[in-house]
């Protein structure tokens, strides 16, 4: 005797060898044998063998209309002997019987099984709701077979092409486009992006890039809503200075000046001048929502995305010959030993008299006009003295550094700039980053920085800091620079506290803790009380951990974009063979621009090492870059390195 069952959702037939009380343990037509539960037994029969009756149940059930079985069926719950004997006219035979089960479990949308062998009717509206879907995913798939025929004859079709960035970017797999797409990509043994790069879908390989970045961390577009532009006419005393800015050509955030006073006593007020957008800004408002929001203004060469509108940069940046608001750090120095004597911080309006450009300059104020007194341009007298004080201040944090145990910061590093025209040319300069009107900046930057986070510690109210080596651990897990919402060491910079201010209009850590600053300034000893984040704030800590995930995210983007201008000045230039750089083992930097290429395999050279490369080829869609080591070249010279000890720890 054999037995129709079921198995793992599966109809079986097998021989019975034995039976042991209700367990049957059987023969499978290839030999097989297994125990079968009698609850999973459908019925018994003798007049075929078990293979045969599967062979024959097949047959009939192929032969069976779903439609018309649905019919017979009608709407109450049955057994399949019942419904055999009504579709058959007589009592199903075991090859019927068989037939039957299997069309019943195959058609799924037209009968729901309700136990061993019982079924019911699918109702006749979820029926139609079921063959519907059918039909469609039907269309959908002749659909999709067409996109993949036109894409493999170089046609992209329309639905593809309008949505070719979000199908690189943000696809919805369950889309007929998606799946079009991914199967003409596999038969053609092409990925994605380049196929629609090289069919037109998307506009270059700088569109994909900026696409990418905008669909994960701009998602709703860059464009601002609506906002109310506060009123700038602050009731503030005008300071009575004549201040200056030292910016890039580029640069539309101008967000620091400085002024130069000679006081009657032979000492010298130096004046550091913060554009001041807490003024106008105030926390939990609308335009606080659009900053902390964005957290950062975005750079990439040739574009930039910007924290905050533009209507609202232009009414506080320090533009020449208007009256801004500002934070104004004073410091009183003596000229004899460049020592400060005392500092005072103050809430006024200022006028800026010119906004000077490093690009006017750089090439006129070096080192050596400086110390021979040569050249002629807008505020030489001031940038003198600025200077001569900048340079006391970085020997005294070297000093500091030196004390904290860190060797020597490295001088005379490199730094590139990027500019790209409107007809795509790139344009890479080389500056030395310790250039005078760059210490200048750093150094007055760092002094704010310092002295402001000081005036907060001091006042008993949080800031948002910078923190560089007072971790526990290795060299590289004590070099790590932490944001903390208390004063603490920057043992790279070699200051005690070191608390971002200076960047107001494009940080929004700076806004911040400008938001503190005017609260020590304006309540003195009551300022715990009145600013607006207290110790501990969990909105301080929030908006740290948010910063530091988007200011890194940001800083990779840039680098990121930086690396592909690299990549159009080789390609525009046409260069083959180049110098390089060594900067660490099996890694080197081309010397006219800031591109990095491993090179594994290459044998152990010092850092600063000079060598000859080869170009061999480089792509601009995955960033990478293939070259052949050729010779050793004379000896770089420092300025050829870019790269601190403490820039690779952070």
């Amino acid at each position: 005797m054999n037995l129709f069952f079921e198995e793992s959702g599966e109809f079986k037939t097998g021989s019975i060898l034995n039976q042991v009380g209700e367990a049957y343990q059987i023969e499978l037509p290839g030999g097989k044998r297994t125990k079968v539960r009698a609850r999973d037994v459908l019925f018994q029969f003798g007049s075929h063998e078990p293979a045969q009756l599967l062979a024959e149940a097949g047959q009939i059930a192929s032969e069976i209309d779903p439609d018309f079985l649905w019919e017979v069926a009608g709407e109450n719950e049955f057994d399949y002997a019942e419904l055999g004997r009504e579709y058959f006219g007589h009592d199903p035979k075991p090859d019927e019987a068989a037939g039957l089960l299997l069309r019943l479990h195959s058609a799924p949308m037209y009968f729901y099984k309700k136990g061993k062998g019982r079924y019911k009717a699918a109702p006749e509206k979820s029926l139609k709701a079921a063959l519907a879907s059918i039909e469609k995913k039907k269309q959908q798939a002749i659909i999709q077979q067409q996109y993949v025929e036109q894409v493999k004859q170089g046609i992209l079709p329309d639905s593809i092409k309008g949505n070719a960035l979000q199908l690189i970017c943000k696809p919805d797999k369950n889309s007929i486009e998606y799946k079009a797409l991914d199967m003409a990509c596999n038969e053609m043994h092409v990925s994605p992006e380049r196929l629609l790069l090289n069919m037109g879908g998307i506009a270059g390989v700088k569109e994909l890039h900026l696409s990418r970045f905008l669909f994960e961390h701009f998602p709703r577009g860059i464009s601002f809503p609506e906002i109310d532009i506060p009123d700038t006419r602050f009731e503030l005393p005008v300071a009575d200075v004549r201040a200056f800015s030292i910016d890039d050509i580029t640069t539309t955030e101008i967000d620091d000046a400085f002024s130069v006073t000679h006081l009657p006593d032979g000492q010298i007020r130096i004046g550091v001048h913060i554009a001041a957008p807490a003024l106008g800004i105030k926390p939990g408002d609308a335009l606080d929502e659009i900053a902390r929001k964005r957290l950062s203004t975005v750079y990439m060469p040739g574009d930039k995305i910007t924290m905050l509108p533009d209507e609202l940069v232009n009414r506080f940046t320090l533009s020449a010959g208007e009256n801004r608001p500002a934070i104004s750090l004073y410091a009183t120095v003596d000229p004899a030993d460049w020592s400060v004597r005392e500092t005072e911080t103050r809430a006024e309006m200022i006028r800026v008299s010119e906004n000077l450009r490093h690009n006017d300059l750089d090439r006129l104020i070096t080192e050596d006009s400086l110390a021979r007194n040569e050249g002629d341009y807008p505020h030489k007298e001031d940038i003198g003295i600025l200077w001569r004080c900048a340079r006391v201040f970085e020997k005294k944090r070297m000093e500091k550094r030196e004390a904290f145990g860190l060797r020597p910061e490295q001088t005379n590093r490199v730094d590139f700039n990027f500019y790209v025209g409107d007809d795509g040319k790139v344009t890479i300069e080389r500056r030395k980053r310790t250039a005078p009107l760059d210490k200048i900046v750093a150094e007055f930057m760092i002094f704010a920085n310092s002295t402001w986070g000081k005036l907060l510690s001091e006042h008993g109210i949080p800031g948002i800091y910078r923190s560089q080596g007072t971790g526990n651990g290795g060299w590289m897990s004590r070099m790590q620079v932490k944001m903390v919402t208390h004063a603490a060491p920057h043992q790279g910079l070699g200051v005690d506290q070191y608390a971002w201010s200076t960047s107001p209009l494009r940080r929004y850590t700076d806004l911040v803790n400008q938001w503190q600053i005017l609260a020590c300034v304006n309540y003195g000893v009551a300022a715990p009380l009145s600013a607006p984040f207290r110790p501990k704030d969990a909105s301080l800590f929030a908006i740290v951990s948010a910063f530091d995930a988007a200011y890194s995210a940001y800083g990779e983007f840039q680098s990121k974009m930086e690396r592909y201008w690299c990549l159009r000045w080789l390609a525009q230039n046409d260069i083959r063979q180049t110098e390089a750089v060594v900067i660490r083992e099996e890694m080197i930097r081309l010397v006219d621009i800031p591109l990095t290429i491993p090179m594994p395999g290459m044998r152990a050279l010092a850092r600063g090492t000079q060598v000859k490369v080869d170009l061999l080829r480089w792509d601009e869609v995955d960033l990478s870059v293939e070259a052949r080591f050729l010779d050793v070249s004379a000896d770089a010279s420092e300025d050829e390195l870019s790269e601190s000890e403490e820039e690779i720890a952070e």
